[in-house]
């Protein structure tokens, strides 16, 4: 798949998601086959006022490549001129407007810009023109049951001069509950002739598959899935290639990454916030495990890195025996 002029490799792309995609997760799922990763959601109010916070959610390595960021905001000139100072570290750059976040829509911004079509084809228009590089965005099939406006929303993007729309098929009403509806990646796939990247329910080959045969959409995206799962895009990638369901990680393998990520987070942000910030993922790399949910409580109060990861090995090697 290409995106304007970025080639995309085959397999399933990484969702942005809000505290999860930093820096060294989106190396790790890059590592494991995933075709695009994405920043977290970045304020382009919070650039403005170059935010030490926002600006760590702007770290990228060159193992991550081809990488995109995401930014949100409902200024249409902030939106440009944060594009244009910021997207040059960037493959692309995506507009969140499916974000379903009380605090965000509250706003005006993230998935409340679907209520606002001319808004959102404005913001669009002057970020495609100020970025020197593929825009691409991410919505939902609406606001909600009684304004499911995907496939005339995507349009306006599409003649904004957007690159690629991604479709979550939940309305922003439906946050994460129920099931996706691929009819309504389909309808936006039927009507555009850029491409579309399908999200929702995705979390396996088969599924890929399905959204992907069911929709004929151009690439598929994998969001919570992917928490403490990187293997996912491995998974995904031979499911494809092959019609074949390669084996879970074993437990070593499990131990090994969780702690790499823990330690290469550490490097970007220090030890005692990447304590902080591991006890969830520790919690997701051991989903499955015998025993995890008393592991979980164990890992919330640790107090370093290596308190975690000796726990997590205890865990993981008692789950297994």
């Amino acid at each position: 798949m290409r995106i304007g002029t970025v080639e995309i490799g085959d397999g399933a792309l990484l969702a942005p998601m809000a505290g999860i995609t930093e820096m060294p997760f989106r190396a790790l799922c890059r590592r494991m086959g995933a075709a695009l990763v994405y920043t977290e959601m970045v304020s382009v109010n919070s650039l403005l006022y170059r935010s030490a916070e926002a600006e760590t959610l702007l770290d990228t390595s060159p193992e991550e490549r081809p990488v995109a960021v995401q930014l949100f905001g409902d200024d249409p000139a902030l939106m440009a001129d944060m594009a244009a100072r910021w997207g040059e570290r960037y493959d692309l750059i995506d507009l969140n407007m499916g974000c379903p976040a009380p605090k965000i829509v509250k706003a005006g911004r993230g998935c409340a810009l679907m209520r606002n079509p001319a808004l959102a084809a404005q913001i669009a228009q002057r970020v495609c023109a100020a970025a020197g590089k593929p825009v691409t965005a991410k919505i939902r099939a609406g606001w909600d049951e009684e304004s499911r406006n995907a496939v005339e929303f995507a349009r306006r993007l599409e003649d904004a001069g957007i690159a690629a729309v991604c479709v979550h098929g939940r309305t922003r009403s439906q946050q994460y509950s129920g099931a996706a509806d691929l009819r309504v990646i389909a309808r936006v796939k039927e009507a555009l002739s850029i491409p579309v990247i399908g999200n929702g329910d995705v979390d396996s080959g088969p599924s890929a598959a399905r959204m992907l045969r069911e929709t004929g959409c151009d690439a598929v995206m994998v969001g919570r899935a992917a928490r403490g799962n990187p293997w996912v895009f491995e998974q995904i990638a031979h499911y494809l290639r092959t019609g074949e369901t390669l084996p879970g990680p074993s437990c070593a393998e499990r131990l090994g990454v969780a702690i790499e990520h823990g330690r290469m987070l550490a490097a970007q942000q220090g030890e005692t916030l990447a304590a902080l910030k591991m006890r969830k993922h520790m919690a997701w790399y051991l989903h499955g495990a015998r025993g995890a949910a008393a592991c979980r409580r164990h890992l919330m109060a640790a107090r370093s890195l290596s308190e975690m990861e000796e726990m997590l090995a205890q865990c993981l090697t008692a789950g297994e025996s």
